[in-house]
């Protein structure tokens, strides 16, 4: 029967995709590092997925209800929450290439298929009994074919509801509640030691270089920041406030960066990019840079706001800013 189903629905997308040979509008999944956390937040939802038929719950989704399954066991990732479902222990078959290529993920990754929302016939061999992605990829009504399909919104809700819905599309909302509460006491409880330490006035930035430009990051585009500037409360810098604050991240140039550097920076590396801008003088005289007060972080590593990653830039900022 999986057979004659799985020739069934490659019929169905070969059919469909025949029929419609006009451009996407819509972006694929994260290719840019200053939009992955396209990558966190997303649609705020009703609460709790219902009960439905044997095998299944609705799930409320910001597009409406959808059946998926009550166990999951085979779920493709298109874009940013792979981490997210490993978090909750919920096995996954197919992932996006930034969060392949994650050392932190490797473990569990390691025989998991790098696929994107192009990779159809792919993404069907996989055999997912759930996808999920953000609400820009491509070829979504295809996907719905292949398995229940579900997509979130980045900015419709802060990134610990992201979890939560996260949860509650798996099932496992409880679980995801209980780690969500537990995660804010240890952030804010660290932030009240480095606040004490630091000076409550003292600023913090994040920056990071991709493609050869340079990028300041506000309080929710992942990075730290989440944590730095919503649970910790640390102050940021009043040209990040200005420029990043509400967009998410301001690109600049290395002229400007002593405008954006806070009395603490944290500096999202991409170890195979260029960074020739760190051993400029205009990098090396930034009183943060000079005092040693300048936090070097693997951006692959930092990239996102999911618990794993949350969990290691705690962790990251604990170690940095209290030697603990």
């Amino acid at each position: 029967m999986k057979k004659k189903h799985y020739l069934i629905v490659l019929l169905l997308l070969l059919v469909s995709t025949a029929c419609n040979n006009a451009p996407a509008k819509e972006a694929g999944s994260n290719a840019n590092p200053k939009d992955a956390n396209s990558a966190s937040n997303s649609s705020k939802t009703e609460p709790a997925a219902d009960t439905a038929k044997s095998g299944t719950i609705v799930y409320q989704s910001e597009n409406g209800p959808v059946d998926v399954p009550a166990n999951p066991q085979r779920v493709v990732v298109l874009s940013s929450f792979a981490g997210n479902v490993m978090s909750l222990n919920v096995p996954l078959v197919g992932v996006d290439s930034w969060s392949k290529m994650n050392p932190r993920y490797d473990a569990v990754l390691k025989n998991v298929e790098t696929v994107t929302d192009e990779d159809l016939e792919k993404i069907l061999e996989l055999q997912p009994d759930l996808i999920i992605g953000l609400s820009n990829i491509k070829n979504v009504d295809k996907l719905k074919q292949i398995a229940p399909t579900v997509t979130y919104t980045y900015g419709k809700v802060d990134y610990l509801t992201q979890h939560l819905e996260i949860g509650k599309l798996l099932n496992k909302e409880a679980e995801a509640k209980a780690w969500i509460d537990d995660f804010r006491k240890r952030a804010q409880e660290a932030g009240t030691k480095i606040k004490a330490k630091i000076g409550a006035d003292t600023t913090v930035s994040v920056v990071e270089s991709f493609d050869k430009q340079l990028y300041v990051y506000g309080n929710n585009w992942g990075r730290g920041t989440e944590i730095l500037y919503q649970e910790m409360k640390l102050a940021m810098p009043a040209k990040v406030k200005e420029m990043a604050l509400k967009p998410g991240y301001y690109a600049l140039s290395l002229e400007v960066l002593p405008q954006f550097a806070g009395d603490y920076l944290i500096v999202s590396k991409f170890p195979d990019s260029d960074n020739a801008y760190m051993e400029t003088q205009t990098y090396k005289n930034i009183p943060a840079v000079k005092n040693n007060r300048a936090f070097v972080a693997d951006a692959r590593e930092f990239y996102f706001n999911d618990p794993l990653t949350l969990d290691y830039q705690l962790e990251f900022f604990v170690k940095h800013f209290l030697g603990e």
